[in-house]
């Protein structure tokens, strides 16, 4: 059941990938009523004439206006948040959710909480202004808190991880066109991707002694959505201390699963789920984890963290299953 009175929401940049997920979810959320979809490039068009699958669902249409809300949601390009926040008047009584990069380290002079349910949930509940994390971000640190929290990341950790062409974003670029995506795998950014800062700032936090090496390589894959990451390291652990370590840290987190069965990527897709699997292989831990990049990763990790704003149930409005086929 539903608890608490609903809530006005408005959403800036609201003509993309994640925002069309965000719009898709918060429509179905029993406690929010949709005053606003902003969009400075499709200002008087119908949303479902862009988001199609909203064909039938959706009578509004993209404005420039902006209104008093509770809570707005920023899903515009990295460095445009905080450019827009300068520029715009929002009333202090507004929380606000931003799904770019713009505030995820935490610096002198950023007001803003890391968004991550799974490790800053009571700050979440309390602050007016929450930095989304990033989708390889999501999957990644999800593989290792538990380990982190439990002081155990002191031997170099390897992490391959490929990510559907969604994490692109909606603009068109050389290596996001189906006809070079389809039928193809490539790497991009070894070592260096931008979400390794956030994700050592929350695994530092976690971490008493000094953090291990994370070494990185994130690849993209021939398919429209989600991530699948695989982290190993040598661990003194056996197979069932990790499992145990995992289960607990876990175990008031609604969307992680824990699984002994070799899981796939379709068990998440479509879902805010993230579903892990633990090994252990001669001498070394191996975690697998997978999440939908748009809903885990983007827009579902939105609303949990409005749901934990809000005083709603962590899961309203989350309740989805994947496809599966």
């Amino acid at each position: 059941m539903s608890s608490g009175k609903n809530i006005t929401v408005g959403v800036v940049g609201a003509a993309g990938y994640t925002a069309g997920e965000l719009i898709r979810i918060l429509m179905h959320h029993p406690n929010v009523v949709i005053k606003f979809l902003h969009s400075q490039s499709q200002q008087g068009v119908q949303v479902s004439r862009v988001h199609k699958d909203l064909l039938g669902e959706l009578d509004q249409v993209f404005t420039t206006d902006l209104d008093n809300v509770d809570v707005l949601f920023l899903c515009r390009g990295h460095g445009a948040s905080r450019a827009f926040l300068a520029e715009s008047k929002i009333p202090t009584s507004t929380k606000i959710i931003d799904l770019s990069q713009d505030f995820r380290i935490m610096v002198d002079g950023n007001d803003f909480v890391y968004g991550l349910p799974e490790a800053y949930c009571k700050k979440i509940k309390s602050a007016s202004k929450v930095a989304n994390p990033g989708c390889f971000a999501t999957c990644i640190q999800l593989a290792l808190l538990p380990l982190a929290a439990s002081n155990l990341l002191v031997n170099p950790v390897h992490i391959n991880a490929i990510t559907g062409s969604t994490g692109a974003g909606q603009s068109l670029s050389d290596t996001s066109h189906f006809s070079w995506r389809n039928n193809n795998v490539s790497i991009y950014k070894p070592f260096q991707h931008q979400h390794l800062s956030e994700i050592m700032q929350t695994l530092n936090h976690l971490q008493i002694d000094r953090l291990s090496e994370i070494n990185f390589l994130p690849m993209r894959g021939n398919f429209t959505r989600g991530i699948f990451a695989s982290a190993y390291m040598d661990s003194h652990l056996s197979e069932v201390e990790a499992n145990e370590i995992f289960r607990d840290y876990y175990a008031a987190s609604p969307f992680v699963k824990m699984t002994k069965e070799n899981p796939d990527l379709k068990q998440v897709v479509g879902t805010n789920k993230a579903i892990i699997q633990v090994q252990k292989i001669e001498g070394k831990l191996l975690v697998l984890s997978m999440i939908d990049n748009l809903i885990k990763g983007a827009s579902g990790q939105a609303v949990q963290n409005m749901n934990l704003m809000f005083g709603f149930e962590e899961t309203e409005g989350l309740k989805l299953k994947s496809i599966g086929f």
